[in-house]
């Protein structure tokens, strides 16, 4: 695979496929920008070089069709702002004639984005005739999408197969070098932190991470669909029912391989989300039938503090308890301290793992904040991703 530095990038078209998947309010306004400032080294150096710079991203879900909610306007503009002196041009479109007529006219150091790749059904099925159109032009790819090279879309993977040259930028660079670390060649001791609600988005790094990790902690909601598979009564608490045989199966597979397969001791319970109050702390079975379980509780944070000391290697993906409610948080954060206090090479990864880092004030002690959630789960569990393969 190359990287950006191994190409020269004067007076050449360069399609660059970044991850501008950005939250926004009612108002359209960005709310978080973590995902535009992670690709500005990649387009700046681009923009230094004299590249005639074509930028692609999605944003949201709009499922094939052109939707004004979830335009990319918005980032053209804050793109505009924090590229001061370059001239940021934004395509009404994807493709056709007049997104051609755009970058037939791009000078060296001006930037064309294009719009939500994802208005068009074919970005997603990977069509090569779209795949073709967006290359349209194009003499080098760079890919710094790291949050979307799970998957094998148009302008992630197809787009490939038609332009000659192709590199990773800064930041797909950095996700690989960190993650690699972990899945290749990890310091022992390993411990892996998983939570969540559902076991179904984790099956295939639980799979992997059973053969690879000395140590998994198990928290959020996933955790109940565990304890029931063990003949626990877990009262109200959410349980995928159809994943009880799964959940069985990767027990037995974490005492085959000799990891410890650590599950919540206590459990801070409620009668209803939505009541904010804590009904319980319970650490004996069954829990009571109305009650459901939201947190973990002090036990279990002892517990899962003295494994979190003694590891040389984290990762980190998901909530511990329904972290939004504050009432309910105590036991991610404390998690998110203690991982910071490690002094272990530590990966976190996804939306709710990174709040609580930075709820918690120790994103400056973690040895790196992965951009993609998905993403960083399936490379842990398959040692690359479709977006990656496309480069080599």
């Amino acid at each position: 695979m190359k990287f950006l530095e191994d190409m020269d990038y004067k007076d050449k078209l360069v399609f660059l496929r970044v991850d501008f998947n950005v939250p926004l309010d009612e108002n359209l306004k960005i709310r978080d920008e973590t995902r535009i400032q992670a690709s500005l080294p990649t387009i700046k150096y681009l923009l230094e070089k004299g590249a005639r710079l074509v930028v692609a991203s999605h944003l949201g879900r709009p499922k094939g069709q052109f939707n004004p909610k979830m335009s990319l306007k918005p980032v053209a503009e804050r793109l505009q702002q924090l590229l001061a002196g370059t001239r940021v041009i934004m395509a009404p479109e994807v493709i056709g004639p007049e997104v051609e007529q755009l970058k037939a006219n791009l000078k060296p150091g001006e930037l064309l984005l294009l719009e939500n790749v994802r208005f068009y059904k074919q970005e997603t099925d990977n069509d090569p005739d779209f795949s073709k159109k967006l290359a349209e032009g194009c003499q080098v790819f760079v890919n710094d999408a790291f949050g979307s090279c799970h998957r094998a879309h148009a302008s992630v993977v197809g787009i490939t197969a038609y332009i000659p040259d192709k590199v990773a930028g800064f930041l797909l660079k950095e996700e690989v070098e960190h993650l690699s670390r972990i899945t290749h060649h990890p310091e022992k001791p390993y411990v892996a932190i998983l939570g969540g609600a559902k076991i179904e988005d984790k099956i295939p790094v639980l799979e992997s991470l059973v053969s690879q990790a000395d140590v998994l902690l198990i928290g959020g909601a996933m955790a109940y669909t565990f304890l029931k598979a063990q003949g626990r009564g877990v009262g109200k608490s959410l349980v995928e029912e159809d994943k009880l045989q799964i959940a069985a199966s990767i027990m037995k597979k974490a005492e085959t391989s000799g990891v410890k397969f650590i599950l919540p001791l206590d459990h801070i319970l409620t009668s209803a989300l939505d009541s904010q109050e804590i009904a319980l702390v319970a650490d004996s079975y069954p829990l009571p039938d109305q009650l459901m379980a939201v947190d973990i509780g002090p036990k279990t944070i002892a517990e899962y503090e003295k494994y979190i000391k003694s590891a040389r290697t984290i990762f980190w993906n998901g909530p511990l308890g329904v972290f939004e409610v504050k009432a309910f948080s105590k036991g991610t954060v404390e998690i998110a301290r203690a991982v910071a206090s490690s002094g272990a090479f530590s990966v976190v990864g996804g939306g709710d793992s990174i709040a609580a880092i930075h709820q918690a004030g120790v994103a400056d002690r973690i040895s790196h904040i992965s951009t993609g959630g998905g993403a960083s789960l399936e490379y842990i569990a398959y040692g690359t991703l479709p977006g990656i393969e496309a480069l080599k």
